[in-house]
């Protein structure tokens, strides 16, 4: 790398205030990721998922760090996908740990079930991906967590919970896309 773009970067960086503002107007899928075995589990919400490959199948999501679930995802190099349907923003706030709740409390009495490795998983998602930790790359306080995809299960197909400016909101596949409007050169070349 050019040293003197190396220089430029160290010596401005962006202020942390305006680049979480910034992000905030990036719209996003909404997925919980749960790890841990037995009863000691958590999870995570995070819209930070991305698919990373069909060949083979894996995915990539960045974990905090600081977070209750990360020691038990480094342990077990197992994680769960609950991709939230459009219903689900209780569960996104409840395992958005605003409320101090931790560990195996983040599940209260939802429902539970797990798939081949094991790691715990929601019921009633949009699609349940279970995975095994493949490559973890450590920077600042994250973590981006390449995940080997081992088995997975769909929804029904209902609409999906989005998170934007600050709010939840629902997808929903009908009525959303007959009130968009996509510009044609977009709709020819199937973007």
């Amino acid at each position: 790398m050019n040293a003197s773009i190396r220089d430029l970067k160290a010596n401005h960086l962006a202020a942390t205030s305006d680049f979480r503002h910034a992000m905030r107007n990036l719209a996003g899928g909404v997925s919980v990721i749960t790890v841990g075995r037995g009863d000691d589990i958590s999870g995570m919400t995070v819209t930070s998922l991305s698919s990373l490959s069909v060949d083979p199948p894996t995915l990539i999501v960045s974990v905090n760090r600081q977070s209750s679930s990360w020691p038990l995802l480094r342990r077990d190099g197992v994680f769960g996908v609950n991709i939230l349907a459009a219903d689900q923003a209780d569960v996104a706030e409840r395992f958005a740990g605003k409320d101090g709740v931790k560990g195996l409390a983040r599940f209260g009495t939802l429902a539970r079930r797990t798939l081949l490795t094991g790691a715990p998983f929601l019921t009633g998602v949009l699609a349940a991906i279970d995975c095994e930790v493949e490559h973890v790359i450590e920077r600042h306080s994250h973590a981006i967590v390449v995940g080997r995809i081992l088995a997975l299960e769909g929804g029904d197909g209902k609409g999906a919970l989005a998170y934007w400016d600050g709010q939840y909101f629902d997808v929903k596949a009908d009525a959303d896309i007959a009130e968009t409007q996509v510009p044609t050169a977009w709709a020819l070349r199937g973007v």
